[in-house]
């Protein structure tokens, strides 16, 4: 069952009644909906059959999966809240001190160019993520290190509706081994000196601040909002 098919008032009544109690027997949580018994029932059998509510000895519990997934409600709102995209963004470093750039050749922001990036897995550690997601993007492997938290908010500048709310863990590497992979899936890497950076026409605006960051001996934490044009999205 897909997030939308769960908003049904219904499945959010229930969910957040069951959301502050250990077990409700069906008549509390059908006084809650608002709904006939049947029509009550309907919605309920769908939350169990999908593994959201447990039934045990004539009560209806959270499962695991359920208390996951109402813990991300808006109690007020009664809506599923939305969080920021968790990413590692790496910042690679070779022995003739160029630093490694990723054109983005899918959308959003076709053609920008920036550093590999990629979601943190879930139960995956920040640096596993960091690994994987060199591995994947390059070919390579390197000596990874964390540098800092990077809180990264991006606007339309015309609407000013949010975009796209996303935090980096910036992982600092040096050392790579391997042959560099030109092309995959999505993207094109290249070895760039800093010079050659800033020559480049569509660029994030961030690179240049995440480059001096990378060279800090301290971890370093910042957030930053940025407005793009329609046509730049």
């Amino acid at each position: 069952m897909s997030v939308d098919k769960l908003l049904h008032p219904a499945h959010v009544a229930i969910l957040q009644v069951l959301l502050f109690t250990p077990a409700a027997r069906f008549a509390e949580l059908q006084k809650a909906s608002g709904l006939s018994s049947d029509h009550f029932n309907f919605y309920l059998k769908q939350l169990v059959d999908e593994g959201f509510v447990a039934k045990t000895d004539g009560t209806y519990s959270l499962s695991g999966k359920g208390k996951e997934f109402a813990n991300r409600f808006d109690t007020e709102e009664r809506k599923v809240e939305r969080q920021p995209k968790v990413a590692v963004c790496l910042i690679i470093h070779d022995d003739q001190g160029r630093t490694l750039v990723q054109e983005r050749l899918k959308q959003p922001y076709y053609g920008y160019h920036g550093r590999p990036t990629g979601k943190i897995r879930w139960g995956e550690t920040i640096m596993e993520a960091a690994a994987r997601e060199l591995m994947e993007e390059t070919g390579l492997t390197a000596t990874l290190e964390f540098n800092g938290t990077y809180h990264k908010m991006d606007f339309n500048k015309q609407t000013g509706d949010m975009l796209e709310d996303k935090i980096f863990f910036v992982i600092h590497g040096t050392n790579p081994v391997g042959e560099l992979m030109a092309d995959f899936e999505g993207g094109r890497n290249a070895w760039m000196t800093v010079e050659q950076i800033s020559k480049l026409e569509k660029s994030f605006i961030t690179v240049e601040a995440a480059m001096r960051d990378a060279h800090n001996e301290r971890a370093f934490f910042t957030e930053a909002r940025h407005e793009y044009a329609p046509d730049q999205y």
